[in-house]
């Protein structure tokens, strides 16, 4: 859909710029001509009727600085989001709208994504919007866990990841990256489910304060990552397990445990018990990297799936 939009807006902006130049350097001569000429032959010469039949034209004309400055910030500086789901929770809520810095790790062709130039890599921890790689039609937006060359190991017991760098060709691996955990603590969380007996079971995730019971939902719990230089809270759901069945297995590697090969990520959602990430399906390729994700600039209070119900000023800022 995004590159859908991106097509139709680079063709408004061209068609309209083609009108502005029409309008600019052909028929200003024409109005030029026509100033020039005396009020009896301005009645009767052909350039009036030009000047008439120019007004849609002319109306084009004005909308082109427009279409061509929303084009060049949409396409290579800032593009806005809205995040859809509650996979990155806490750090992004259901009904957040994110600015995302086109420009961190490269220059890219709008419509075909393919990179002019590049500049620069991403971090552990940078929040990244990519084109989902088993349909690059939808837009993701995870936490990069996994650089190339490391080895990523999840324990879906302890919740816990390891990364251990420098281990592409399985040998003279690095050290192991530390990444270290705070104590698990009760969130402001808590997940509510519905189930209608068919596969459109979901659920809801309501902020109810720690002290507050809320009955029939189950509270999350909350613990701080520090990976890379990155600090950020993760949500886990007490007493759940990974289906670890459908796991991305890599071939010539142990469930749970993955080697991200050259160009590509590896990358995880926040809320972790509720996110479908490269666990599940494997590695993002670099050039499925849309932009990291900077700053939110608006906030509803509202569900997946609902409209809002109120505006969450306090969360508009950084994303970290």
């Amino acid at each position: 859909m995004a590159n859908i939009f991106a097509l139709i807006l680079a063709i408004a902006t061209f068609i309209t710029g083609i009108l502005w130049c029409l309008d600019r350097f052909t028929l200003m001569l024409a109005r030029r001509r026509f100033q020039a000429e005396s009020p009896s032959k301005r009645m009767h010469g052909a350039v009036v009727t030009a000047i008439h039949k120019s007004g849609w034209i002319e109306t084009c004309a004005l909308i082109f600085p427009v279409l061509l400055l929303v084009f060049v910030v949409r396409s290579f500086i800032f593009e806005p989001f809205q995040i859809p789901s509650g996979s990155m929770m806490p750090t992004l809520l259901v009904g957040d709208f994110i600015l995302v810095k086109k420009f961190a790790y490269g220059i890219k062709d709008p419509i075909t994504q393919t990179t002019f130039i590049k500049t620069g890599h991403p971090k552990h921890g940078d929040v990244v919007v990519f084109k989902y790689p088993p349909d690059p039609r939808l837009d993701y937006i995870k936490r990069v866990v996994g650089l190339p060359g490391d080895r990523v190991s999840y324990d879906p017991l302890a919740k816990r990841v390891t990364v251990q760098p420098g281990c592409i060709d399985g040998q003279n691996c690095a050290t192991v990256q530390s990444i270290t955990y705070s104590n698990i603590a009760s969130s402001d969380f808590v997940q509510t489910f519905n189930y209608t007996g068919s596969d459109g079971d979901s659920s809801d995730f309501l902020q109810i304060p720690p002290y507050r019971q809320f009955y029939g939902s189950l509270r999350l719990e909350q613990r701080k990552e520090l990976l890379g230089n990155m600090v950020h809270n993760i949500l886990i759901v007490p007493g759940k397990q990974d289906s670890l069945e459908i796991y991305y297995q890599q071939p010539g590697r142990s469930l749970a445990e993955w080697v991200v090969p050259p160009g590509e990520y590896f990358m995880m959602g926040d809320n972790r018990d509720n996110s479908a990430d490269s666990r599940y399906w494997g590695f993002v390729p670099e050039k499925n990297l849309v932009g990291k994700a900077t700053a939110i600039w608006m906030s509803f209070d509202k569900q997946e799936g609902q409209w809002p119900t109120g505006v969450r000023l306090n969360r508009i800022g950084g994303i970290h």
